[in-house]
């Protein structure tokens, strides 16, 4: 590997979590991550003022796990969320930046969750521990001792803490911590209920407020699609078949990323090639020289990778994954509807991302409008367009031309001119059916993103319990196996948490992992059929939350 020079490697961080970030395919720090890392790394409390999806998680788990001793077996840093989506999202990020440290251990702590489990993990020695106010509230009723050693507390989202009402918990949490601890503090907003807390818990704090001052063009039309994370490529697809582009840019988070989907375009037809961060510069050249003369229709890139790429041929930007702020959301869709011409930006929005969506209209002063996955009959429109568009060129003089060696084809083969024509459409379409019923079967699942208005009224009494352990997994989709842990809701664990150890300990892409449904006393998870002997064999001593997750293949009788 080639010494790295900037980006995350300027930060001077541990060797370990250097590799772990790379392997991400991260290449560059955000605003908040360029400010916050060296100022926490230094040992001084901060107020940083950022929105969601600034990469904050980021610019306070490096510098911490940093700060972090694995010899020593004991809680150093706490980090306080509001809720526990949150509390679970920070751990699973600790977690995958503490990948190749050896002895550093994470816990989450929220309700809802067995509390013997998350205190035996603390007092086991778990050096980070992510917590919800309130159930660490309750543990601290257990064991008042339970924070004695920890010298890192960061608030995460502290208006919102606020706002749910945490107050009182926050004022015993902070009795319980060391005085001489370092005390981070991350907020959207900064009202006088935040500053007051600062100015009595934090020691001569440093200030750091990303601001967000950019707004859209309005050449743009803007829309968003409601998806499940693993849903991406198939939506991506799906959009693709109605959507009349002449050349597109699709932004995505990681190198890695970059790759798997250029592959997954290609493989279905497209002529699309990947950009990022680790494509040479010559190679970069002629990717974007193939975009601009047509050789190429699409590229996926990074932020990084397509800074600069002014293309006029470009009518559409897909924001695959979510950006991580407002300002580069602008950057992004910028790279259309350029000198006055009109352009056209889909973003894609997982239920978690809501609130970053939200975030982005306030900024830029805009609604990014919802839209749904094209039905059925759409892509069966969109489908005979493209054909009709291909062959009617070909219509005016093909008689004068063909007319002959079509009558003695259709006397060779013994065959009317229509089964001619539809064998030679068959060989134009490569087999593809255009019918209704064809593209029915071969659609994905599409995600349920209707409001509750619109959504069917449920009927009858809602299923108890062991109903729910005992209904029936839902249809595999082609290409993938279902496999079965022991671990399930009562165990602590979330979707999040097994997607991430599976992440991390199997080497996968994101898109090669199906649906995790969570039961109270197992869960199910949908893995590649290709290779899953060997998959389960490389999982076999991973643990999640504690436990060994064992996964089997699921038979399902």
């Amino acid at each position: 590997m080639t010494q790295e020079t900037g980006g995350f490697a300027a930060f001077n961080l541990n060797p370990n979590i250097l590799a772990a970030v790379i392997a991400t395919g991260y290449e560059e720090p955000s605003a908040i991550q360029q400010q916050s890392i060296p100022i926490i790394m230094a040992g001084h409390d901060m107020i940083g003022q950022a929105q969601t999806g600034t990469g904050k998680t980021a610019a306070f788990a490096l510098p911490i796990l940093h700060c972090i001793d694995p010899a020593k077996r004991e809680p150093q840093a706490l980090i306080l969320a509001p809720t526990r989506e949150l509390a679970l999202q920070v751990a699973t990020a600790f977690e995958t930046y503490a990948k190749q440290m050896p002895g550093v251990t994470v816990v989450a702590v929220y309700g809802g969750a067995p509390m013997g489990p998350q205190l035996k993990a603390i007092r086991n020695g778990a050096q980070i521990v992510v917590a919800t106010p309130g159930r660490l509230c309750d543990h601290l009723r257990r064991d008042e001792k339970v924070l004695s050693t920890v010298n890192h507390l960061v608030l995460d989202e502290a208006d919102e803490m606020l706002k749910l009402g945490f107050m009182d918990d926050l004022e015993v949490i902070f009795k319980a911590l060391p005085a001489t601890r370092q005390t981070v503090l991350f907020s959207a907003t900064l009202p006088q209920s935040i500053r007051a807390i600062a100015e009595r818990h934090l020691r001569d704090p440093q200030h750091v407020k990303i601001q967000t001052k950019t707004q859209t063009v309005t050449a743009i039309e803007q829309a968003h699609l409601l998806v499940h994370a693993d849903q991406k490529t198939s939506a991506v697809l799906s959009l693709l078949e109605v959507e009349d582009f002449d050349a597109l840019i699709m932004f995505v988070r990681t190198k890695q990323a970059t790759l798997d989907l250029a592959s997954a375009l290609e493989a279905k037809g497209y002529k699309a090639a990947a950009l990022n961060g680790d494509i040479a510069q010559n190679q970069r050249e002629r990717v974007i020289d193939s975009l601009k003369d047509g050789r190429l229709d699409i590229v996926v890139a990074t932020d990084v990778a397509a800074r600069g790429l002014d293309v006029p041929r470009i009518t559409h930007v897909f924001n695959v994954d979510m950006p991580y702020d407002p300002e580069s959301y602008v950057h992004r869709i910028g790279r259309t509807g350029r000198a006055g011409r009109e352009g056209r930006a889909l973003l894609l929005v997982t239920p978690r991302e809501r609130r970053m969506l939200q975030v982005i209209e306030r900024v830029t002063g805009q609604k990014v409008a919802e839209v749904r996955l094209p039905d059925a009959q759409a892509v069966l429109d969109a489908r005979i367009k493209k054909l009709t568009n291909s062959l009617s060129p070909l219509v005016a003089d093909a008689e004068s031309t063909h007319g002959d060696l079509l009558d003695r084809l259709t006397a060779d083969i013994g065959c009317s001119p229509r089964a001619l024509a539809a064998a030679l459409l068959r060989k134009a379409t490569n087999g593809q059916a255009l019918t209704l019923a064809a593209i029915e079967k071969e659609r994905p699942l599409v995600p349920n993103n209707a409001p509750r208005g619109d959504r069917p009224e449920r009927t009858g009494d809602r299923p108890d319990r062991g109903d729910r352990e005992r209904r029936a997994p839902v249809p595999l989709a082609e290409g993938r196996a279902r496999c079965r842990t022991a671990l399930g809701a009562r165990d602590g664990i979330a979707a999040k948490n097994l997607l991430g150890a599976i992440l991390n300990e199997g080497g996968l892409a994101r898109e090669a992992i199906g649906r995790i449904q969570v039961r109270d006393s197992f869960s199910l998870v949908e893995l590649p059929e290709d290779g899953l002997e060997r998959l389960l064999t490389k999982l076999k001593d991973t643990r999640v939350a504690g436990k060994q997750l064992k996964l089997r293949r699921y038979r399902e009788d």
